[in-house]
């Protein structure tokens, strides 16, 4: 009696390539969204000074070409301290031309520098792009008192209704999460912070190959993105209960 063939093992998919270390992500995105940087800059400053805060160390996580870090030590002055950390090579290269004796860069993952301590984390645009944001946040949360988050709010009725609205950011940015004001605020507490303030921003205008149509990265504010796209700043502590505050309070 034939005996009966033995069930084929489902195949693993292979990883998905790290287009951040092995150069595509630089292919699709030449400058590296170094023209969205005075407009991040703009609006961190803005949260700092609606809390009445101005940290004398901050960092960035997914620091991309250092501009963002730039434009806030030209606008702080010389009292203050930067660190931008990135695990893309190519980043870290585009970075390396602005360091000056208090701006520094490196080329390493912070959820895993597990002896640094900064009085203000800046996570701006990087949660989208990671395949498992829960262990970053948490990996991050010692890291700094403070932080500003930055999420584009891409889930959106004309997102999910226009063809490839979804898929463009997917293709062209890597976004692999998409979401809303209300789950960016929820991700947060569910990892442990304490969002203490959020407020809308206005999105830079997409050309039609996926750059800005800003070029400037030292000037020019952005417009507005007609098709309602837009990001969420929040600033968030280190906390086990969750509260948020409205636009009109100001103050840590």
């Amino acid at each position: 009696m034939a005996q009966p063939a033995p069930a084929r093992e489902p195949s693993i998919p292979a990883p998905h390539p790290d287009i951040y270390r092995d150069g595509e992500y630089l292919k699709k995105n030449p400058t590296w969204h170094i023209e969205e940087s005075p407009f991040k800059a703009k609006y961190s400053i803005e949260m700092l000074r609606r809390n009445g805060l101005w940290p004398r160390t901050i960092c960035e996580a997914g620091c991309g070409a250092g501009e963002v870090l730039r434009q806030l030590q030209l606008q702080m002055g010389a009292d203050h301290e930067f660190w931008g950390y990135d695990i893309s090579p190519q980043a870290i290269e585009f970075s390396k031309p602005r360091e000056n004796d208090k701006l520094h860069f490196k080329l390493a993952d912070l959820g895993k520098e597990r002896s640094v301590n900064f009085d203000l984390l800046l996570v701006l645009d990087v949660v989208e792009h990671l395949e498992d944001y829960f262990t970053f946040l948490r990996e991050i949360r010692p890291r700094a008192k403070h932080k500003i988050f930055h999420f584009p709010l891409d889930l959106s009725v004309q997102a999910v209704l226009r063809k490839r609205g979804l898929m463009t950011r997917r293709e062209m940015h890597a976004h692999l999460h998409y979401f809303t004001k209300d789950t960016a605020l929820q991700t947060l507490k569910d990892t442990g912070y304490q969002v203490l303030d959020h407020f809308y921003l206005p999105s830079t205008l997409p050309a039609a190959t996926g750059t800005t149509t800003s070029t400037s990265s030292t000037s020019a504010l952005p417009t507005i993105d007609p098709r309602g796209t837009i990001g969420d700043m929040l600033r968030a502590r280190a906390g086990t209960c969750g509260r948020s505050r409205p636009r009109s309070t100001n103050g840590p």
